[in-house]
């Protein structure tokens, strides 16, 4: 299952499941990060992901979670440009997602259309509930969200984080 798809700018991109191969590219993507975009996906700071980190981001469970890549070619090179994934909750019925897009590539329609895909499959699966949990200063989590119908509440144990929801 692949996708390629024309973002507002008339650029294409290569949308698929991510895969265990893709461990070098989405570390790769995840240092490109400006520490801002880091900070925004993850809730913390830190240079370069783990080893453990970029094993869970790739090596998902099909069955229970998904993860979407969009990739470009740049000088002969596969380029991850942006990733979106959800996990399920122990529930069954509900998932955490989260989205990021390279810092170049903002602005040109790629968040929300890696969140259409992760939202349709989730709900081909049955999952009824989709939430993410983000900082309140991301803005263009935000706007995101608030485009794609989330509702926003203010996270009741941290005042720095806000708690999206979408019922599927």
């Amino acid at each position: 299952m692949h996708w390629t798809e024309k973002l507002r700018d008339g650029t294409h991109v290569l949308v698929r499941p991510i895969r265990k191969s893709d461990a070098s590219i989405e570390r790769t993507f995840i240092e490109r990060l400006s520490p801002e975009s880091r900070h925004f996906r993850f809730l913390g700071y830190f240079k370069s992901p783990s080893d453990e980190l970029v094993k869970r981001m790739t090596d998902i469970d099909d069955e229970r979670d998904m993860a979407f890549v969009a990739l470009v070619h740049d000088e002969g090179e596969k380029k991850e440009v942006g990733v979106s994934r959800y996990s399920v909750a122990t529930d069954g019925t509900s998932c955490e997602c989260a989205v990021a897009v390279a810092d170049e590539w903002h602005g040109r329609g790629l968040g929300a259309l890696l969140m259409r895909h992760l939202i349709e499959v989730a709900r081909s699966r049955g999952i009824k509930k989709m939430c993410s949990i983000d900082s309140s200063d991301n803005s263009g989590m935000r706007d995101l969200a608030a485009y794609l119908g989330f509702k926003r509440q203010t996270d009741p144990d941290d005042v720095h984080q806000v708690l999206y929801t979408l019922s599927l």
